[in-house]
This record gives C-alpha cells, sequence and structure tokens, in this order.
C-alpha cells in the first residue's frame, strides 16, 4: 500500500524552475480566489470559476490543453490568447511567476 503512496507522489508534475510556495503567495497577490476557491490559498472561495482542489489530477486545463506545465504556464500568463472568448482575464502574470503558480497547482490533488 505504502508503493500505491509513492508512485502518486512521482506522478505529480514537476515544474522546470517553479518554486511552490512562491506560487501560492502569487495566488493570493493576483486574487486567482475571487473567481476560483483554491485550498492553502487565504481567501480563496470564488465560484465564478472552476475550483482547483484536485488540480494536479485533472487531465486538461481550459478544457482543451494538456495538463502539462508548458501549456499551463501559456494558459496563466495569457488565457484569452490561448482560448479566446474565455472568461478568464489577462491579470499580467510573467511567465516566471506563471511557472511558481503552475508549481502550487501541480500540489493539489
Amino acid at each position: 500500500m505504502l508503493a500505491a503512496c509513492g508512485a502518486d507522489k512521482e506522478s505529480m508534475q514537476r515544474v522546470e524552475g517553479g518554486d511552490a510556495a512562491r506560487g501560492r503567495r502569487l495566488l493570493v497577490q493576483f486574487q486567482c480566489g475571487a473567481c476560483h476557491s483554491i485550498p492553502g490559498v487565504e481567501a480563496a472561495r470564488g465560484t465564478a470559476g472552476p475550483p482547483l482542489d484536485k488540480f494536479g489530477r485533472q487531465s486538461y486545463v481550459a478544457g482543451r490543453l494538456p495538463n502539462v506545465p508548458e501549456p499551463l504556464v501559456r494558459w496563466i500568463v495569457d488565457p484569452p490568447a490561448v482560448k479566446p472568448g474565455t472568461l478568464m482575464p489577462n491579470l499580467g502574470v510573467t511567465p516566471d511567476d506563471a511557472r511558481d503558480m503552475a508549481a502550487y497547482l501541480y500540489t493539489l490533488r
């Protein structure tokens, strides 16, 4: 049974150069919780966007992108450029900040 627990941790996406602790703080700074509920993020109880509690287990981002680091970072940086018509706004997140945010999101399992 313990082997199965270790396998789950190994399957977690790794974001090269990403800092999950900083990413959690950035999710607060950019007020992502206004639209999403996000475990571990202060006051993140929004319901306009999908809950992100099991984000690390999802197969797709925005219903169309494979849930792997590169597309996720692009999505966080400029959602309308990736999926025209999305309600998720461009918040001015830099690629470095997006890597950190992605690193945190992948901890949510």
